[in-house]
């Protein structure tokens, strides 16, 4: 009786997140004795406006006698931000009243708000005897449906949208053919830093007696390394590389830069960086750096608080009242000992923050003959922001814009963000991270999380789905086909370690002991490839944690950043790479794959089929013509997380293709994991358990 579901074009239109202006068409099906049917929204981004437009009845005869629908049109703001919006009305209720002859029951009406349900594949809502809680600062329950409205404008680079992106921590990848350990500790060589001469040695824990653990040890993995492997990555079916920092910094993960401007000499210097460059650029591949920006390394030319580099350095200048250009940058004080501190990132003094709304600080970054401009200069595709969330809006739009402007619109500037970036809150207020203004698209945390919820079996592919489908309609088009998902990364455990669920442990030597135990092998395995299968079917851009492609095991940093096993990759390791090269092939010769049309066409309890198809016009998403030389004008994917097998129908209506569950089937199980060159018209197939169908159609 009651219904509005906002992924339905007939109760929201148009579709998902749209430019500023945009008139959009709402609608709600409600009791036909309801009374003063409302439409409520507030709108904004730091600052919130509420407001509240009648509904009218319009007819329509889709719906039963005892329902009307009811319709409003607003237009979207001018300024890019967040329009939330719920339906309050009044309804008959019976309640009960007190009388002379005791109780009576009596039909009343009382309001009610209709709000925003959770995991629904519609995004349809319920009634609630309160409204929505919107506010930054608030629990956001019960939910309000959102539209995310973006810049005029808003426009992606086109190789980012659905590139494949290969993830490599320089340290842990290849040692060059050149390598020798003596070169490695002559590189910079310092005292708390552990060297391993062995490739295949398991990572530090421990550190040095005299400092303990710093993750300052090194294997001596290097640019040069991974340039003498750009076959192997190529076969990958790689369009981008990014690199976990490499600028010079104390530690082996270089998240504490010491030198904005130059290559790690442990990593070969800038003289690596060009070679690589040059090396890439003849394989077509496209490199992101990543840029950390919130704090420096205590151990660094700007703050120098060891006195390693030449110069004044911050923490020097402070200390002796001397100058230093570096010294406005970073916030001192005297602690209650009377010793210098200094705000660092979350506490760690090897981290400290640096004050991005200082001018002198944008200057170096943003300046000429800055660090944006010169590694935009020295050929990098774009950047990726760590941890966006802790910088300001402002640092972050003045970031993407001097990107633009060095690169012709062509760079790419992604951001770390964990939760929905659509409507991030942090610091007490929702974030500028997804209207046009500051990130181009963001690394996919939240895909891999709905992703393995779904493949660990903690939840349905009903709601894996209706989760996705959330993401989907929240963010612009522009963003979502850019978006990094990923599987792993540096920051959180492998893939292949989680599919056997390990339980949480924060001791360390607990957790480098955590792998993959025999007997679930080829079944974690198996999901590896269905996530894989997904990463490479659904819109985005999909990144591969290096190793992940052999079924590399390791939990939680450092485990998660082990060597690759060059030489030493185990059969079920060698089985997979072959499954992610025939599945990365797809995407090379199908442009629908990168840019197609979404749509999930069917789900059960376990299984997903999902399409990606050009419309009836051979247009893809973006209203681009890739019909004449893109390969495959549909592909259907067909993922069965069950332990028994599934039959499916599919058939052809007006050129779209539905699907439905066979129960006495007449074909048997597919017997590989693509079948190619399909004409549209009725068919069958078989999928068989724990497994996975690509279809492509001709």
């Amino acid at each position: 009786m009651f219904l509005h579901a906002s992924r339905s074009l007939e109760y929201r239109s148009p579709y998902g997140a749209q430019p500023v202006d945009t008139e959009v068409t709402i609608r709600f099906d409600a009791a036909s004795d309801s009374k003063d049917v409302t439409l409520c929204y507030t709108y904004g981004l730091y600052g919130f406006s509420y407001h509240e437009e009648p509904m009218r009845a319009v007819e329509t005869e889709d719906i039963s006698r005892s329902t009307t629908r009811y319709e409003a049109g607003i237009m979207l703001p001018h300024e890019p931000g967040l329009v939330f919006y719920w339906f309050r009305l009044r309804i008959l209720c019976e309640k009960e009243i007190e009388t002379e002859d005791g109780t009576d029951t009596v039909a009343a009406y009382e309001t009610r708000y209709y709000v925003m349900e959770g995991d629904t594949e519609d995004g349809s809502g319920k009634l609630y005897h309160e409204p929505p809680r919107v506010s930054a600062n608030e629990d956001k329950y019960p939910y309000a449906w959102q539209i995310t409205t973006y810049a005029k404008g808003f426009k992606t680079p086109d190789h980012m949208k659905g590139a494949l992106i290969y993830q490599i921590f320089p340290d842990r990848f290849a040692r060059d053919s050149e390598f020798t350990v003596k070169r490695m500790m002559s590189a910079s060589d310092r005292e708390e830093r552990v060297y391993h001469e062995d490739w295949y040695e398991d990572v530090d824990i421990k550190g040095k007696p005299s400092t303990g653990y710093l993750a300052c040890d090194f294997f001596g993995g290097s640019l040069k390394g991974i340039e003498e492997h750009l076959d192997y990555i190529k076969s990958l079916g790689i369009d981008i590389i990014y690199l976990n920092p490499i600028f010079e910094a104390r530690s082996s993960h270089r998240y504490d830069t010491a030198d904005y401007l130059n290559v790690d000499p442990m990593l070969g210097g800038n003289e690596a960086f060009a070679s690589f460059k040059d090396a890439c650029d003849a394989n077509g591949i496209k490199i992101i750096l990543d840029g950390v920006f919130s704090h420096t390394g205590a151990d660094s030319r700007y703050f120098n608080k060891f006195g390693r580099y030449e110069g004044v350095g911050a923490f020097e200048s402070y200390e002796k009242g001397i100058v230093s250009p570096y010294r406005s940058w970073y916030n001192f004080y005297k602690n209650e000992d009377g010793y210098t501190g200094y705000d660092s990132w979350w506490g760690f003094p090897d981290l400290p923050n640096v004050d991005e709304n200082n001018l002198s600080y944008r200057q170096f970054i943003f300046g000429e003959g800055g660090v944006v401009d010169t590694w935009m200069m020295r050929g990098a595709s774009g950047l990726r922001l760590d941890v966006s969330d802790e910088l300001p809006d402002s640092f972050i739009r003045q970031m993407r814009d001097t990107i633009k402007e060095k690169t012709n619109g062509e760079g790419m500037l992604v951001g770390e963000v964990w939760e929905d970036a659509s409507n991030k809150c942090s610091y007490g207020s929702y974030r500028d991270f997804m209207f046009g203004n500051t990130h181009d698209s963001v690394m996919g945390y939240t895909f891999r999380t709905t992703m393995l919820e779904y493949l660990q079996g903690y939840v349905s592919a009903k709601v894996f789905n209706a989760r996705m489908e959330g993401f989907r309609e929240r963010y612009p088009s522009e963003s979502y086909y850019c978006i990094m998902n990923l599987l792993s990364s540096h920051d959180v455990p492998r893939v292949y370690t989680m599919m056997s669920r390990p339980e949480d442990s924060g001791d360390k030597e607990i957790q480098q002991k955590i792998k993959v135990p025999d007997i679930d092998a080829a079944r974690c395995a198996d999901l590896c490839k269905m996530g894989y299968a997904i990463q490479i079917a659904y819109p985005g851009a999909p990144c591969v944690y290096y190793g992940d492609e052999v079924l590399m095991d390791g939990y939680k940093d450092p485990f998660n950043r082990r060597t690759y096993p060059w030489g030493r990759v185990s059969r079920e390791g060698d089985e997979h790479l072959d499954f992610v090269r025939k599945i990365s092939k797809l995407r090379i010769e199908n442009q629908v794959l990168r840019t197609g049309h979404y749509k999930t066409l069917l789900t059960t309890e376990d299984a997903i089929v999902m399409e990606r198809y050009f419309d009836a016009q051979g247009l893809d998403a973006f209203g681009n013509s890739k019909m004449p030389s893109a390969g495959a004008r549909r592909v259907v994917l067909v993922v069965n997380r069950s332990s028994d097998g599934i039959y499916l129908s599919l058939k052809e209506d007006t050129s779209d293709i539905s699907c439905s569950v066979i129960d006495n089937p007449s074909v048997g199980y597919s017997s590989d994991f693509v079948i190619s060159g399909v004409s549209l018209g009725p068919m069958q197939v078989g999928v068989a358990p724990n497994s996975l169908l690509f279809i492509i159609y001709q």
